[in-house]
């Protein structure tokens, strides 16, 4: 019998069309491998050079991703170009196993919010204003930059503050500047941008917790 090309096989049975239809949960590892790899030779397709990798390292993904580049290509059929796809993507692997495993700090004082902004601004000669953006449950998801301004002040627009806190999924946040000269009383703007702060923040289901000025001194 005339064996069959990925293009032949319904569109049911090719990994692309699989995992667009029912999600890489759905996939074996060789058809994850298979679709990393792309094409296939004349002798095997994309999936058939993916079993036999699999199989070469006892169906192993540890053993797999502790192959490099250079010892992917020995096998036939096997470009650079597929072997640094499959390099890449197990790597990445790698690191989301360990950003995971890095639990999310939980900002829930004033204090634990000022130890994640002091080391960014106590000691600048200019305001900086930032955003210790949080989920629901406190826990971190970014600190982010928002505008730097002169000596005299910063100019922080509540716009591009909401809009970066829409964009990550923020559902609190905490607003943070630095006063260089070392004063740690408010002035009237920090006071008016405040107010005008967890009043959007009420429109927009977005819970501002604090308004923090860091100086060196405290």
């Amino acid at each position: 019998a005339q064996r069959l090309s990925i293009p032949d096989w319904d569109k049911r049975d090719r990994p692309r069309e699989r995992l667009m239809a029912q999600g890489a949960k759905a996939l074996s590892d060789a058809e994850l491998v298979a679709i990393l790899i792309r094409s296939g030779t004349r002798d095997h397709s994309a999936l058939e050079l993916a079993k036999l990798m699999l199989g070469e390292t006892g169906n192993d993904l540890n053993r797999l991703a502790a192959l490099t580049p250079a010892d992917l290509m020995k096998r036939k059929g096997m470009g650079e170009a597929k072997a640094l796809s499959i390099e890449a993507a197990l790597e990445l692997g790698v690191r989301r196993r360990t950003s995971m495993a890095q639990e999310r700090p939980r900002i829930s004082t004033s204090a634990h919010a000022h130890e994640e902004v002091r080391p960014l601004i106590a000691d600048l000669q200019h305001e900086e204003f930032w955003l210790v953006l949080l989920d629901r449950g406190l826990r971190l998801i970014e600190t982010l930059p928002v505008s730097k301004g002169g000596v005299h002040g910063t100019v922080a627009d509540p716009k591009v503050i909401f809009r970066k806190a829409l964009e990550r999924g923020a559902s609190c946040m905490v607003v943070a500047h630095n006063h260089p000269s070392g004063q740690l009383r408010p002035s009237e703007e920090d006071l008016r941008l405040t107010r005008k702060l967890v009043e959007g923040g009420r429109f927009l289901d977005i819970i501002v917790q604090d308004h923090i000025i860091v100086t060196a001194g405290g």
